[in-house]
């Protein structure tokens, strides 16, 4: 029963459950990669339905410029 747990509900093998549990190591989990500083949901909202951008153009810009485009925005209403 207690393979099964590992192997079917934790998904570890026994030496990665007791190193967790003795050394705190966590096992692999395949965690997703870092990915670029993504842009603030509100701001990603008004650069789309208040500006008018395309998705695609909003999510390759960095922060900065996503910035700079709600800025400019607001001050020139373009």
């Amino acid at each position: 029963m207690w393979e099964h747990i590992l192997r079917d509900q934790l998904v570890v093998t026994e030496s990665e459950f007791w190193a967790c549990v003795l050394d705190g190591t966590c096992p692999d989990r395949g965690a997703p990669q870092e990915s670029k500083a993504a842009l603030p949901a509100d701001l990603v909202y008004l650069l789309i339905h208040r500006v008018g951008l395309a998705e695609g153009a909003v999510a390759a810009m960095s922060k900065e410029g996503a910035v700079a485009r709600i800025q400019q925005y607001w001050t020139d209403g373009v």
